[in-house]
């Protein structure tokens, strides 16, 4: 294996779409914020005054204490009492077209190439299941940070040989997201990827 560093004319070659200067920025804050959101689980729960367990009874009698007037220590200025206003269980989730899909993939890619942190393969695989002859394959290609590698499939010997280092993903071509592309410091691209990017940015 020997990385090349990929570049818009190899994308241009692999029929990979990216857009144009200026173009897109808004896309990727849109699908990022929505990946966020998405993984929100919005079970966040506050009782009410008519939720808090206990009865209504008047605190004390309304006058000749010389106490504010009160009726029941279920009122949100107790403490024990419910909360006003407070978080309820809710749908985060956002939902983005596929055109804006799209765009912001080829705006990531753009800016992935331009960085020369894209890097393609010709192949990637692991013969046997070992950390140790995972991190010596990637490590002769790049340095060990915050690395992502995109192929079509892997195999299981490779699946298990990359399980334990924290520093490295694999993603098929069909399920990376932008999100991944924009956290890694060197994408690794095997050359059999590039015909389902083509596709995803056509």
């Amino acid at each position: 294996m020997s990385a090349k560093t990929f570049t818009a004319e190899d994308a241009k070659a692999a029929n990979i779409v990216l857009a144009e200067e200026g173009k897109g920025s808004q896309a990727v804050h849109d699908l990022v914020t929505a990946y966020r959101a998405n993984r929100r689980t919005g079970s966040a729960n506050t009782k009410t005054r008519g939720e808090i367990r206990g009865n209504n009874k008047k605190m004390y009698r309304q006058k000749g204490t010389g106490n504010a007037r009160h009726g029941t220590s279920k009122a949100p200025i107790f403490v024990g009492g419910g909360v006003a206003h407070g978080p309820r269980p809710r749908d985060y989730s956002k939902k983005v077209t596929k055109s804006t899909r799209r765009l912001a993939l080829r705006r990531v890619l753009a800016d992935v190439i331009e960085s020369g942190a894209l890097k393609v393969l010709p192949s990637f695989q692991i013969s046997e299941p070992r950390t140790k002859a995972f991190i010596a394959a990637v490590t002769s290609e790049t340095e060990p940070k915050k690395v992502l590698i995109v192929a079509k499939s892997f195999d299981e010997n490779t699946y298990l040989a990359a399980r334990n280092v924290k520093w490295a993903e694999l993603r098929t071509a069909d399920s990376v997201n932008i999100e991944e592309l924009l956290h890694a410091n060197t994408v690794l691209l095997v050359e059999d990827a590039l015909e389902t990017l083509a596709t995803r940015t056509a």
